[in-house]
C-alpha cells in the first residue's frame, strides 16, 4: 500500500519527508508554500538539495504538492489572475524539487456560472502547462464537495474540464473521501462502492486517478459540507476506507491521510492512529 500523510514542512521542506519516514509512510504531501498567502519566499537551491535528499535516502516515493487555498482559476480576474501566477509559481516549485503531483481544488466562478467557471479553469491550465514544456509534473484536479457554487462537486464537472486541456497525459484526478461522500456519492458499503467507482469510471476514467485523499466525514451524505474526521469515527465508517484499500484497481495509487492534526486525549498521535486504522484493514493475501 502507497500510503502517507500532509505533513508539516516547518524546520524546511526536507523536513516533512523525515516526519513521513517516522510514520513509516512511504508517499506524503505537502505545501511547497505558504498556503494562505499570495506572496511566497524564494526556494533556495539549499533547501531544494536537502529535499530531493532526503527524498531518495528515506526512499519517499511520490510526492503529492497541494496548491494554495486562496487558488480560484474558477474567478473572475481579481482573483484569477493572482491564481495563476500562485499556480505557475507551485508548478515551478515541485519540479525543481521532483513533486510528482500538484493537487488543486478547481475554484467556483461565482454568479458566472457553471460553463464560465469550466471554461475558465480549463484555460488557465492549458496556458500554465503550454508555458511550462516537457516538465512531468502531473496537475490533479481534486473532487470537492460541491458546496454553493464550487466546481468539482460532480465528477462530470472534472470530466468536463479534462475534455477541453489540449495535453491530457499531463491531468488527472485526486479523489478526497470526505468531498466525494459531501457530495452525496455513497461509499460506505461494497455495493455502494462499485456503482461510485463505477460512475467514476464512466465519466473520467479509472486510469485518470492518481491520488485518494482518506477522510471520514463528520457530516451526514450528500450535506455538501467539508468537514473532515478521524477514519472511522465519521459517518463514512471503516467499511468504506476498506474498500479503498482492497481494491486492486488501486494499488499503485497514493493514499493521503488529510484528517485533522494533533493528539488523543490518552497522548497518542493522530497521524499515527489514522495511519493504524488503514493498515489494519488491508486483507492478508
Amino acid at each position: 500500500m502507497l500510503l502517507g500523510a500532509h505533513l508539516s514542512v516547518a524546520g524546511g521542506l526536507h523536513k516533512a519527508v523525515e516526519r513521513a519516514a517516522e510514520y513509516a509512510f512511504n508517499t506524503v504531501a505537502i505545501f511547497v508554500r505558504n498556503q494562505v498567502q499570495w506572496r511566497a519566499a524564494p526556494l533556495t537551491a539549499e533547501a531544494v538539495g536537502r529535499f530531493r535528499r532526503a527524498r531518495r535516502r528515506l526512499k519517499i516515493r511520490p510526492v503529492i504538492a497541494h496548491g494554495s487555498y486562496l487558488v480560484n482559476l474558477a474567478g473572475r480576474p481579481a482573483v484569477r489572475e493572482p491564481s495563476l501566477a500562485a499556480v505557475a509559481d507551485e508548478l515551478d516549485r515541485c519540479a525543481r524539487l521532483g513533486v510528482q503531483y500538484y493537487v488543486f481544488h478547481p475554484g467556483s466562478p461565482g454568479e458566472d456560472g457553471r460553463e464560465a467557471g469550466i471554461s475558465r479553469v480549463a484555460d488557465a491550465l492549458n496556458q500554465l502547462v503550454a508555458a511550462r514544456g516537457r516538465r512531468r509534473v502531473k496537475v490533479l484536479l481534486e473532487t470537492t464537495a460541491g458546496a454553493g457554487r464550487q466546481l468539482g462537486g460532480t465528477f462530470e464537472d472534472l470530466a468536463e474540464m479534462l475534455c477541453r486541456l489540449e495535453r491530457p497525459r499531463r491531468f488527472g484526478v485526486c479523489l478526497d473521501t470526505c468531498h466525494v461522500f459531501a457530495a452525496g456519492y455513497d461509499i460506505r458499503t461494497p455495493a455502494a462502492y462499485r456503482r461510485t467507482m463505477k460512475h467514476f469510471d464512466r465519466s473520467i476514467g479509472l486510469d485518470r486517478l492518481f491520488v485518494v485523499h482518506l477522510n471520514d466525514s463528520l457530516k451526514e451524505l450528500g450535506c455538501h459540507r467539508d468537514r473532515h474526521e478521524h477514519i472511522g469515527l465519521g459517518r463514512i465508517g471503516l467499511g468504506g476506507f476498506a474498500n479503498f484499500v482492497n481494491d486492486p484497481r488501486l494499488a499503485a495509487v497514493p493514499m493521503i491521510l488529510e484528517t485533522p492534526k494533533g493528539t488523543t486525549d490518552d497522548g497518542r498521535d493522530w497521524d499515527q492512529v489514522n495511519a493504524d486504522a488503514i493498515r489494519g484493514l488491508a486483507q492478508k493475501p
